[in-house]
């Protein structure tokens, strides 16, 4: 009897870690990455700037419940969008729903949806997700329209849901990317609160190892 209940009970874990494998797999399908990234597979040693202690903080999902935000700021090839689909990678696995778009993907989507009278019902999809990852930050200039619906879906999620953006624009220069100096410190001021920032530099790493491979090609 006592190794039928074993059975059983063997039988129900197994049948529980399948569902949550499952669960995993659909969350991690449904935040629609670009490409599989894992934070596991992040060298840390071709970028020193990026600390491994705080990336690993970043798998926790403390930081989502409590609507804090992630900042990610750095030149190309240094590792922002790595970090990003890792992080919110992590985040899914662990049971949060999380989507990622390139910032000026969200934008067009959010004027197409206002002209076609259904913004509301877009901007509750994007209010209501736990971690939503924005790619590409400040690489285009937005139109007043397109910063203001932007503005829009930070103040709706502001202390209440997480934010992550990667951007290659320091503080300083998102004043282009809006264009009005006002909204630009709004839209700052509402990222930046209570965030974790990470800058990971200025040296190209997928430069270094294109140029470790020349080197090791021509020996």
């Amino acid at each position: 009897m006592s190794t039928y209940k074993q059975f059983l009970l063997d039988l129900l874990r197994t049948e529980v870690a399948d569902r949550d494998v499952r669960r995993q797999q659909r969350l991690v399908r449904a935040a629609k990455f670009p490409r599989p990234k894992r934070l596991e597979d992040f060298d840390f040693d071709k970028n020193p700037n990026v600390s491994p202690e705080v990336v690993a903080d970043l798998k926790s999902t403390s930081w989502v419940r409590e609507g804090r935000p992630l900042v990610l700021i750095g030149d190309s090839g240094t590792g922002k969008s790595h970090l990003l689909i890792g992080v919110g990678t992590a985040i899914a696995e662990a049971g949060l729903s999380v989507r990622y778009i390139t910032t000026q993907a969200l934008v067009n989507e959010l004027a197409e949806a206002e002209a076609a009278r259904r913004l509301s019902s877009l901007m509750a999809r994007y209010t209501k997700v736990d971690l939503l990852c924005l790619d590409e930050f400040g690489y285009a200039n937005l139109d007043k329209k397109g910063a203001k619906l932007l503005f829009q879906i930070f103040t709706e999620r502001e202390e209440r849901k997480a934010t992550a953006v990667a951007t290659n624009s320091p503080f300083a220069e998102w004043d282009k990317t809006f264009g009005d100096r006002r909204l630009c410190a709004a839209i700052a001021d509402r990222i930046t609160f209570r965030c974790t920032l990470i800058q990971t530099g200025t040296e190209s790493y997928r430069f270094q190892s294109t140029e470790a491979d020349r080197q090791a090609t021509a020996r």
